[in-house]
């Protein structure tokens, strides 16, 4: 009977690491603040194997007992006898063995492919082949922020991967000597870790810098309707943290609906901001399906004084007239998104440039007088020798055949995620755009941790995709499979 009852107790143990401890671990793994997480999980389990244990003991000693003589000994003497301890620490072990299985079969992505993709691939960030000339570059031109006045670093830090711990600060101090003055960040990159680490950066030196955040909190963006104080408490939870006593900007990030942007309470709040000296000047930031009817709607409301777009070669032409009726409108315009997906670490054949690729992708944004910056992503310090070398520098017919070598290599692969033409075809309201966009963060950015976090905090994921008829299927008009490409994504960006 008492055999029954722990075989029942190890059971639930398994059922327990599967359903339970493994959502923990994964949870865990994936880098959410372990501070928010709950513990219960474990204790559970901690329970459980406990109550096996000890009922898989007793058992193993009373069978000890019934079938064999009890030898001298301490263990003899207790009544357990060399069998019966040996046959019940080899029932715990293969009891925990199961249980440990049953958690690894739900966490087994971690080690079939981001293991694969992390652990033992080597993830070339950067130009592997630096040349000699790059050593050392500096920002060689800034421009005109638009009505803001500012006189911006052509090339500026985007932090969406930068961490107080792991040298976010020297490098963002090291972007300074270089001649970068355009900082931008924002309070969920990187969990809020990117403006602790632009604050130390910035530190004594905070005149140098035109600075730019969001209207977020660490864990998303504020929705429209949320409470005036809500938006004054968030860029006051930024200024802390930036150690600062104002902002230069404050977008309304990542806008994808133009209720967002004519909000009463976000404009009440700005003001208030403004007249503080908190925030000097309003900003909206997309990269998003109704790209083009949020920056007409800012660029026509007057009250925002930047715009920061998706924008890089190919792009289709009514964004580059979007851009030019921004500057005509005299707001600051900076464009994000200029590799067009980073597929250029996965190409060999790109390597043998004079140039590397990014420096043509940024030489190209840049030859867009509309343009007052870019802003890219920097995580490691060689990168200021690859892309400051572009600054102030014209594309040359090499850097445009480059370009056009790589859009022939992409084709097929690379979501506009501005585009949005294959979202009313699902019948799952899928974010497609979000979906392939965030795989693109895991395969081409490297950045795989990040990329399945975001992907985790989606409304639905790609499994709706399963058996679905795919009614998506030809309306991409850059050819992109997009039911292969989601279905693709799911399995990088989930444990399962």
């Amino acid at each position: 009977m008492l055999g029954r009852v722990a075989i029942a107790l190890w059971l639930v143990s398994i059922a327990l690491g599967y359903l339970v401890l493994a959502g923990r671990v994964g949870q865990a793994a994936e880098g959410m603040d372990r501070g928010r997480l709950s513990y219960w999980p474990v204790a559970l389990q901690m329970l459980a194997v406990g109550a096996a244990s000890l009922a898989t003991l007793i058992w193993a000693f009373q069978r000890a007992r019934r079938t064999a003589p009890q030898p001298a000994g301490s263990l003899g003497r207790l009544g357990i006898g060399r069998r019966g301890f040996l046959t019940g620490a080899g029932a715990i072990a293969a009891g925990l063995a199961a249980t440990g299985g049953a958690v690894f079969a739900r966490v087994q992505g971690w080690f079939f492919v981001t293991g694969s993709n992390i652990l033992f691939a080597k993830v070339v960030k950067i130009d592997p082949d630096p040349r000699p000339v790059w050593k050392g570059a500096r920002v060689e031109a800034y421009r005109r922020l638009g009505r803001t006045e500012a006189r911006v670093s052509d090339i500026s830090l985007g932090s969406g991967v930068l961490t107080e711990d792991g040298g976010g600060e020297a490098l963002a101090r090291q972007a300074i000597e270089r001649g970068i003055n355009y900082f931008d960040t924002s309070p969920d990159y990187s969990g809020a870790s990117s403006e602790l680490a632009l604050g130390r950066a910035m530190a004594g030196q905070r005149e140098k810098i035109f600075l730019a955040t969001k209207f977020c909190t660490p864990d998303g963006h504020l929705p429209a309707g949320s409470p005036v104080q809500a938006y004054i408490d968030v860029v006051e939870a930024s200024l802390s943290r930036l150690q600062t006593s104002y902002v230069d900007l404050v977008h309304v990030h990542a806008c994808d609906d133009v209720e967002r942007l004519s909000d009463p309470n976000l404009h009440e709040a700005f003001g208030r901001l403004r007249a503080q000296g908190k925030a000097r000047f309003l900003g909206v930031s997309s990269h998003t399906p109704n790209l083009e009817r949020v920056a007409d709607f800012a660029i026509g409301d007057g009250r925002f004084d930047v715009l920061m777009l998706a924008y890089h070669h190919g792009a289709y032409p009514r964004l580059a007239e979007i851009i030019d009726r921004a500057a005509k409108a005299d707001l600051g315009v900076v464009a994000m998104k200029t590799l067009k997906g980073a597929k250029q670490r996965s190409f060999d054949v790109l390597r043998d440039s004079a140039d590397s690729y990014a420096q043509a992708a940024f030489k190209w944004v840049l030859a867009n007088p509309a343009v007052s910056c870019l802003v890219i992503s920097f995580w490691e310090p060689r990168q200021l020798d690859e892309y400051l070398f572009a600054s102030g520098r014209a594309p040359t017919p090499g850097d445009l055949a480059l370009l056009r070598r790589y859009d022939e290599l992409i084709a097929g692969t690379h979501c506009f995620a501005h585009c949005g033409a294959c979202l009313d075809s699902c019948p799952e309201n899928l974010a497609i755009n979000d979906v392939l966009r965030h795989r693109m963060y895991f395969e081409d950015y490297g950045q795989q941790k990040y990329a399945m976090s975001l992907y985790a905090k989606l409304e639905k994921q790609a499994d709706v995709c399963i058996g679905c008829a795919a009614p998506c299927v030809g309306t991409c008009p850059h050819g992109v499979p997009i039911q292969e490409r989601t279905l693709g994504a799911h399995r990088l960006l989930t444990l399962s």
